[in-house]
């Protein structure tokens, strides 16, 4: 019960901002209808309670999977079972995560089926697979992080060359919402069972970062491969009505829950399989561990399912219709200084974000400061939502615009920067881009996208996520030459970092 005490009131703290900033909106420049209002707060609550079960499930089922995976892998030492654990754990686990069935929900909706929903869940999947593989046998083999990182980043601004507008948002997007709720504490655990197997302990530490990040630019390189070798070369989007014309309070959420619950066991039947095959070969197994295995995987699965009715049912609506209003409204500044307190707030209460910065503090021993690193990743965040916002706003003003400079210099900053920090920086994109982002972050700007008569719903609309997973990679890593130039001041030798 502590346990669910404990996510109950991480969670109530990252949705209460965003709820009570709509009530805050209801009442002064976006009335909204009474119907879609009860839902909304119907759907917060959906969210809430969902999130705090699903949050307590993965802690005691899928991460003790994780951990138990990755010492797997490393104690065989051999190549092709590791790539090949690699592709099957990555694939089951991008499959079952929350946030890309949001976004893949979003993107079929938007483009009215003409990328379908299986396929961008599929075409993800494949290829956060396939990095997570070739991210585990860096890790047996140690080849340097940040070579990794810059040789995938390449590979990724080449074939965006040759990718449409509308790939490439969805693209960056993607690789915000495969690292969420489920992937990220799995493939730490993954990441930190492999690395405990090597002798070196110092390589140890520094190889239990960056898996995160390499797994997640495999879902840009899947969106992207896509998108270059896909016959639809244009899009057009509009934003779904999603059910806002209906005065029922109650029909919207008792409609969802027979599909989702079906999509979310289809989900977690092949994480469920890979946990009894394991089980299976393994020669000393608790009997308690296992039920509390289990229970963890059952209280995923219902927590998972709450959560997504809430979300398509009464929550996700409502930052579409907020985000609407305000683009409508004479004066843009509304729309930017809303967006910019949205995005502050959000990451802020994401519950992720204190495990990071305290991760961050005890690495350091308390010279890189968690208020620090906190509020150099809400102001950063904050003002990716509002660029997203101003780049909706103004014509001519295209992601790569903003995508291109960050990602160069995030690139250029691995070279200098102590290399745990690198890590970190690039495994917090997950951190910062959480459920939240996915979903009322991300159809504020759809909404936005819709009012704008000069935007397209299907190139502005999306993008959102990407910045707010990019913010992270050039924060942290200059909290990591601050704490290089703080060590060599006080005689420290910050090389242990390296």
């Amino acid at each position: 019960m502590s346990l669910l005490y404990e996510k109950f009131k991480e969670v109530l703290y990252s949705v209460l901002p965003i709820v009570a900033l709509v009530l805050l909106l209801h009442f002064t420049l976006t009335p909204l209808a009474a119907s879609l209002l009860t839902r909304f707060l119907i759907g917060s609550a959906f969210v809430i309670f969902g999130l705090t079960i699903f949050l307590a499930g993965v802690d005691n089922g899928i991460t003790p999977i994780g951990n138990s995976m990755g010492s797997t892998i490393a104690r065989s030492n051999k190549l092709w079972f590791v790539a090949i654990a690699g592709l099957i754990l990555g694939f089951a686990i991008a499959v079952a995560e929350p946030d890309l069935h949001i976004l893949a929900v979003q993107v079929d909706a938007v483009t009215s089926g003409i990328i379908s929903r299986v396929s961008i869940v599929v075409v993800v999947s494949l290829g956060i697979a396939i990095l997570l593989a070739i991210g585990l046998v860096r890790i047996l083999f140690s080849f340097p992080l940040y070579k990794m990182l810059a040789i995938t980043y390449v590979v990724i601004l080449i074939l965006a060359l040759f990718t449409s507008p509308e790939f490439l948002a969805i693209a960056f997007d993607a690789s915000g919402a495969t690292t969420g709720a489920l992937t990220v504490p799995f493939m730490l655990a993954l990441a930190m069972g492999t690395s405990r197997m090597k002798k070196d302990s110092k390589s140890a530490e520094k190889d239990s970062f960056g898996l995160v990040g390499i797994a997640s630019s495999g879902a840009i390189l899947g969106v992207l491969v896509m998108g270059v070798i896909s016959p639809v070369k244009e899009l057009t989007g509009i934003l779904p009505n999603n059910g806002s014309d209906t005065e029922s309070v109650f029909l919207p959420f008792l409609q969802k829950i027979p599909q989702i619950s079906f999509e979310v066991l289809a989900a977690m039947t092949p994480i469920i399989i890979i946990y009894f095959i394991s089980r299976h070969f393994q020669t000393k197994t608790s009997g308690r561990l296992h039920r509390k295995t289990l229970f963890g995987l059952l209280f995923t699965f219902i927590g998972l399912v709450i959560f997504l009715v809430g979300v398509n049912a009464g929550f996700m609506e409502v930052g579409a219709t907020v985000g609407y209003k305000l683009a409508m409204l004479e004066s843009k500044f509304f729309i930017i200084l809303v967006a910019f307190v949205v995005g502050t707030v959000t990451v802020l209460a994401e519950p992720a974000v204190n495990v990071l910065t305290h991760q961050i503090e005890d690495v350091t021993s308390g010279y890189v400061k968690r208020k620090a690193v906190s509020m150099s990743l809400s102001l950063g965040v904050g003002l990716a939502v509002a660029l997203s916002i101003v780049r909706i706003l103004t014509p001519g003003l295209q992601l790569w615009h903003y995508l291109l400079p960050g990602y160069i210099i995030a690139i250029a900053m691995m070279f200098f920067v102590p290399k745990l920090f690198v890590g970190i920086a690039f495994d917090s994109g997950g951190v910062a881009s959480g459920p939240m982002t996915a979903t009322f972050i991300l159809a504020f700007a759809q909404g936005a996208a819709e009012a704008i008569e000069s935007a397209s719903v299907m190139i502005d609309g999306f993008g959102v996520i990407a910045m707010v997973a990019m913010t992270p990679l050039i924060a942290l890593q200059t909290l990591g030459l601050i704490f290089m130039v703080k060590s060599r001041k006080r005689g420290l030798d910050s090389d242990e970092l390296e």
